[in-house]
């Protein structure tokens, strides 16, 4: 008789919500981050001087991906961030990656995201921002505190529309 043992862990199911924000854009902004798996559930936010709107949204799922420790783990991100998640469901970010960014902004972003994306089986699902979304909310509640905060971390990767560092 040949007795096959299965040596595997049950992948991880990971729910994660993510919103950014900014004050004027570019202005002070923040990011919020909810994940669940199972009975724990993980808060995070920050805030930042000088930033926009999108780079929030995009640093937001990165700090998501980047604090999950599980090797194996299906993710479910949800944003109101067309800009993410069309960028990622509609395949631009690989057109983006082929060109080197050229001429997109926020490629440091890109590229930190692409280096811990690929470490997992994501799906990012778009939701509508401020329609009542109790998980959505509260993201953006985080964030647009994380914003308010004082002595705001610099967004060191800010670059202005024509290539210039701001900070």
């Amino acid at each position: 008789m040949t007795i096959i043992q299965h040596n595997y862990r049950q992948m991880t199911e990971i729910t994660v919500y993510t919103d950014g924000a900014a004050r004027g854009n570019p202005g002070n902004g923040g990011f919020g981050v909810v994940m669940i798996s199972g009975k724990y559930r993980k808060e995070i936010s920050q805030g930042f001087a000088y930033t926009t709107n999108n780079r929030m949204e995009l640093l937001a799922v990165i700090v998501a991906l980047e604090n999950i420790k599980s090797k194996k783990a299906n993710i479910t991100v949800y944003s109101d961030s067309k800009y993410v998640v069309n960028a990622i469901n509609e395949g631009w970010l690989q057109s983006w990656k082929r060109t080197h960014f050229k001429n997109k902004k926020n490629p440091d972003l890109w590229i930190r995201f692409l280096n811990v994306y690929q470490r997992y089986n994501v799906k990012f699902v778009w939701v509508e921002g401020h329609a009542g979304n109790p998980l959505n909310e509260l993201c953006d509640k985080m964030a647009v505190e994380a914003s308010m905060q004082k002595n705001l971390q610099e967004d060191k990767g800010y670059i202005d529309s024509i290539g210039n560092k701001l900070l």
